[in-house]
C-alpha cells in the first residue's frame, strides 16, 4: 500500500465535499475555483492508479478513483487510451498514439475550414487552455459513440459503469451542493481540464528518436497537482513508479536524463507560456508520419500482467512494424 498516495485521494475527495457544502453557500467564486483545482488532481490520481497504485489489486485502485467528480472520462476509457499510448516506440503517430495532437496530412485535409482554424489555435497554449477541453472531449465522445454503435461492448460497459458512478456524483453537486449542473461543467469541470492541458500542452513532440520525444520541465509550483508528471520522460520511463518518488529518480541522474532526451527540458511552464501563449509549438499535421492514407497498424504494446480490463497496469516497449 503507498499510503501517500492513499491520503491523497482521500484529501482530494474530501476537499471536493467541503468545498461544495461548506464554501458554496459563503464563497461561491473561490468555491468554483478550488474546485476546478480538486478536479484537475482528481485526474492526475487517475492516472496514478491506472498505472497500478497505491496497491498491487486492480479492482481496489479503480474504487479509490471510482467517483468520477470530472464527469467527463469513464475511468476504464482512459485506462485503455492512456496504456496504448505509453508505446513509446508510436508516440506522436496520428493514428497509433491516441493521445497525440498531431493531425495525418490526408485527414487533416478533408476537413472543413473552420475546425482547421479551431486546431491551428488549439495549437497555442492559450488555444489549448481555453479550446483543449472542448475539442478532446467532443471528439472523444463522438469516436466512442461510434465505436459502441458499431458493436464494442467492452466501451459500452466502461461507459455504463462511469454512469452509475455519475448517478452519484450528479445529485451530490446539484441537489447536496446547490451547484447548477450547467455552471458545474462551465467552471470547475472546464478549468480542471484546462489546469491538465497545461501539462499536456507540450509532453510529446517529434523526433526521430523516441526518447527525444518526451519532455522534462524541471521545476513548478504545479509539480504536486500534476503529481510530478511534469518529469515526464522519467515516468514514461518508469511508468511504475509512484509519483513521489519521481523527483529523486531525475535529480539523482539528471544529466543522464537530458541527454536520453535530447535537451528538450523546459525550466518551468512559465517558459513555454512565454514563448507559445499565442504562437504555435507544433504544426498540427504531423510533420513525418501519415503523409498518405493508410489504415492504423493496431500496434499495441506487450503488457506484463492482464488485469479487469485486459490491460496490464505497466505496457513493456515492444518493436513496432517497420516503416
Amino acid at each position: 500500500m503507498e499510503w501517500p498516495t492513499v491520503f491523497l485521494i482521500l484529501f482530494c475527495y474530501g476537499t471536493w465535499l467541503a468545498t461544495g457544502f461548506l464554501l458554496w453557500p459563503t464563497h461561491p467564486l473561490i468555491a468554483l475555483a478550488v474546485l476546478g483545482f480538486i478536479l484537475a488532481l482528481q485526474s492526475s490520481l487517475m492516472h496514478e492508479v491506472l498505472h497500478g497504485h497505491p496497491t498491487r489489486n486492480a479492482r481496489i485502485n479503480e474504487a479509490f478513483v471510482f467517483l468520477p467528480i470530472g464527469l467527463i472520462w469513464p475511468f476504464r476509457r482512459f485506462k485503455t487510451i492512456h496504456l496504448r499510448h505509453h508505446a513509446d516506440e508510436r508516440l506522436t503517430d496520428p493514428l497509433d498514439d491516441p493521445e497525440s495532437y498531431y493531425q495525418a496530412l490526408w485527414m487533416h485535409e478533408e476537413l472543413p475550414p473552420t475546425m482547421k482554424f479551431l486546431l491551428k489555435l488549439n495549437n497555442t497554449m492559450v488555444g489549448r487552455f481555453i479550446l483543449g477541453p472542448w475539442l478532446s472531449s467532443i471528439g472523444f465522445f463522438i469516436d466512442d459513440a461510434r465505436q459502441m454503435a458499431a458493436g464494442d461492448k467492452t466501451i459500452r460497459n466502461a461507459w455504463l459503469l462511469h454512469a452509475v458512478g455519475l448517478v452519484v456524483v450528479v445529485p451530490i453537486v446539484t441537489l447536496g451542493f446547490g451547484i447548477p449542473l450547467w455552471l458545474y461543467i462551465l467552471v470547475p469541470v472546464w478549468l480542471g481540464q484546462s489546469l491538465i492541458s497545461v501539462r499536456t500542452y507540450a509532453e510529446h513532440q517529434w523526433s526521430e528518436h523516441p526518447e527525444g520525444r518526451t519532455i522534462i520541465v524541471e521545476r513548478s509550483p504545479l509539480s504536486l497537482l500534476f503529481l510530478n508528471n511534469n518529469l515526464h520522460l522519467v515516468h514514461h520511463k518508469s511508468p511504475t513508479i509512484a509519483w513521489y518518488r519521481l523527483p529523486k529518480m531525475f535529480r539523482d541522474r539528471r544529466e543522464e536524463w537530458l541527454r536520453m532526451n535530447n535537451g528538450y527540458v523546459y525550466p518551468n511552464y512559465f517558459a513555454l507560456i512565454k514563448s507559445f501563449a499565442f504562437k504555435a509549438k507544433e504544426p498540427v499535421v504531423h510533420p513525418v508520419l501519415r503523409r498518405a492514407p493508410e489504415p492504423g497498424r493496431a500496434f499495441k504494446p506487450r503488457i506484463r500482467a492482464h488485469n479487469v480490463n485486459g490491460l496490464g497496469t505497466a505496457p513493456v516497449p515492444a518493436e513496432p512494424p517497420k516503416e
